[in-house]
C-alpha cells in the first residue's frame, strides 16, 4: 500500500510516516515548511526517513500540487498538513489559518473525490468543542470552537462530511487531543517547559495552573492513525485522548523529578482561545478500533525530557 501523509516534516507527521513505513507501507509525505518553528527541527524529524527507501519527500505547497498524479499513486491519504496555534490564530493571522486549514482540505478532497482512495484520514483536534459544558467529551456533544484555530478544524471536519455525503470520499476524521512526547512542536507547552527548565529559567504558565488537559503520547496517537486505516468505518468520527487527564499544576512535581531541578513558575492571565478543561470519551474508538492508550504520563514525560535535551544539545549554530 503507497499511503500519501500531509505535514510528513512535523511532530505526528513524521512519527506516523516512520511507523507506516516500520509496517511495509511506502510514503510520499509532503510538507511545505511553513515558518511557524524553525526549519532545523523539521529537518531532524525527516532524517532517518531521507536514509529508507520506501519514503519519498516532496517540499510544496498543496495549493500548488498537482494532487491528481499524487493520488493515482496513492491508496490511502493521512491529512496532518495544517496550520497549528490556538493563540496565534487570532487577528491578521486568521487568513493563513483558512489557507492552511480549509482550502487545501478542500483542494485535496477534490482530488480523492476523481481518484478513489481506501481511506481519507483527517487529523481533527479538541479544539472542535472549544468550552464543552459536558465532561468528557463525547463524539456527539455540542460544538462551539472557542478559537479562529477551532473554527478552522471544524469547518475542515464539516468539508470532510459533505465529501463522504455527497461524493463517497472514505473519509476518517480522528479529534487528537494534546498529543506530547518526543517532537512535539515548540509552541506546545511541555516543550516550552522543558526548554526553559534546561535554561534555569522560569516557566510561563497562562492562568491558574488549575486548568486540565488529556494528555496523549504520540506513540499512542500513531497507534490510533495506523489502525483507523484498517477498522474505523468511515464516514465517522473518532476522540483520541491519551487517559491522561492531568492538572498542569500537578505535574510540576513530576517535571522537577524527570529533569532534577527545582522549577521557577511566572503566572500570566489566561490567554484568549484557551479552554479550561478537555477530556475525551473514548468509547467509540476503544470499541472500533481497538484503541487502548498504553503510555503513563511520567514515562511520556521523560522520553520527551531526553529528547529535548538532545534537540538543543545538537541546534545548529548558525
Amino acid at each position: 500500500m503507497n499511503c500519501l501523509v500531509t505535514g510528513a516534516a512535523g511532530f505526528i507527521g513524521s512519527s506516523l510516516s516512520q511507523r507506516l513505513i516500520q509496517n511495509g507501507y511506502f510514503v510520499t509525505g509532503i510538507d511545505s515548511f511553513t515558518d511557524y518553528y524553525p526549519r532545523w527541527i523539521k529537518e531532524k524529524n525527516l532524517n532517518s526517513l531521507f536514509q529508507n527507501e520506501h519514503f519519498e519527500f516532496i517540499e510544496e505547497d498543496i495549493a500548488s500540487l498537482h494532487l491528481k498524479e499524487l493520488m493515482k499513486k496513492s491508496d490511502a491519504v493521512f491529512h496532518l498538513a495544517a496550520q497549528a496555534g490556538v493563540r496565534s490564530s487570532w487577528g491578521n493571522s486568521f487568513s493563513i489559518y483558512t489557507k492552511n486549514n480549509i482550502e487545501a482540505t478542500q483542494r485535496l478532497l477534490e482530488a480523492v473525490k476523481e481518484i478513489p482512495v481506501e481511506k481519507f484520514i483527517f487529523a481533527s483536534s479538541s479544539s472542535v468543542y472549544g468550552d464543552c459544558p459536558h465532561l468528557p467529551m463525547s463524539e456527539t456533544s455540542p460544538l462551539h470552537p472557542f478559537s479562529p484555530y477551532g473554527v478552522t478544524k471544524l469547518a475542515a471536519e464539516n468539508l470532510c462530511s459533505l465529501y463522504f455525503k455527497n461524493y463517497g470520499v472514505p473519509v476518517v476524521s480522528l479529534r487528537y487531543f494534546t498529543v506530547y512526547g518526543p517532537g512535539q512542536r515548540p509552541d506546545m507547552a511541555f516543550h516550552k517547559f522543558f526548554k526553559a527548565i534546561r535554561q534555569d529559567k522560569k516557566i510561563t504558565v497562562f492562568g491558574n495552573g488549575k486548568q486540565t488537559r488529556d494528555f496523549t503520547y504520540i506513540d499512542d496517537l500513531i497507534e490510533a492513525n495506523v489502525s483507523a486505516l484498517k477498522k474505523a468505518r468511515v464516514g465517522e468520527i473518532y476522540n483520541i485522548g491519551g487517559g491522561n487527564r492531568q492538572t498542569l499544576e500537578d505535574l510540576f512535581p513530576i517535571l522537577e523529578t524527570i529533569c532534577q531541578k527545582n522549577i521557577h513558575i511566572k503566572k500570566k492571565p489566561t490567554q484568549s482561545g484557551d479552554v479550561p478543561h478537555t477530556f475525551a470519551d473514548i468509547e467509540k474508538a476503544q470499541k472500533e478500533l481497538d484503541y487502548s492508550p498504553q503510555s503513563h504520563i511520567e514515562e511520556g514525560l521523560l522520553q520527551e525530557w531526553k529528547w529535548i535535551q538532545h534537540l538543543y544539545d545538537t541546534e545548529p549554530t548558525s
